[in-house]
């Protein structure tokens, strides 16, 4: 064979033999799949199926197939993602709590109005817990925090508590600033909370009360409130 032959069979060779190194386009690579329990898709889909439930019929009431209907998807696929709907109610629980507490504490950012702060607060929180959908939740929790304490110690200490504290921090700086006089700020925080609902919370806990509060007496209650708080706790002079 001469050299030019062999030196065209070669190259023709070289040409048709796969190139192992290549790496695939990006546009070829497959979407990985998440990992069970890993889908947030699938998450939300569970999670939006358990709250039309727990809604409908009321935690008690409700049940994992109940779940499974709402959602569309088997029974495997639920308990990939939640073990029990105790599970599932604590985290509908919490998503909708971090919403709340992601609104609230934007309100805490000037200590040298405290009065025109905690007005905001007090309709926040006054607001949030007569409505139908919060005063579930809580009936919820009582009902099962004797046979779950955790569940009822988790939804205190991230609820109520927590939202003391985001309270009790700008109490201490309104003091600081000279706009307050506060010596206990956690106990101050839990007074104010109580008197923005006074007259309003537990009437809807207990079903004396099954309409919400109007924004009228939402006002009535939580401007009571802010008068005898900064009685008590406005600046010495």
């Amino acid at each position: 064979m001469s050299s030019t032959r062999h030196s065209m069979v070669h190259e023709l060779k070289t040409a048709s033999a796969p190139v192992l190194d290549a790496e695939p386009e990006a546009d070829a690579l497959p979407t990985p799949r998440p990992a069970a329990g890993e889908d947030p898709a699938k998450r939300r889909q569970i999670l939006d199926g358990a709250s039309r439930v727990f809604a409908g019929q009321g935690f008690d009431a409700a049940s994992m197939n109940d779940v499974v209907k709402a959602s569309g998807v088997s029974k495997s696929t639920l308990y990939v993602y939640f073990r029990s709907k105790e599970e599932l109610f604590s985290c509908l629980v919490s998503e909708e709590r971090e919403r709340y507490f992601a609104e609230i504490q934007k309100l805490f950012d000037d200590p040298s109005r405290p009065a025109e702060t905690l007005g905001l607060f007090g309709r926040r929180v006054a607001t949030k817990l007569t409505s139908r959908k919060v005063l579930q939740a809580i009936r919820t929790v009582i009902g099962v925090a004797e046979r779950m304490p955790d569940v009822g110690r988790g939804f205190h200490a991230e609820g109520m508590q927590r939202g003391a504290r985001l309270l009790a921090d700008y109490l201490t700086r309104a003091t600081r600033a000279g706009t307050l006089a506060v010596d206990d700020p956690m106990r101050a925080a839990f007074q104010f909370t109580e008197l923005s609902m006074a007259g309003l919370f537990r009437p809807r806990l207990f079903g004396g009360v099954t309409e919400e509060p109007t924004t009228e007496e939402i006002d009535a209650a939580v401007n009571s409130a802010v008068r005898l708080f900064m009685a008590g706790y406005g600046p010495k002079r």
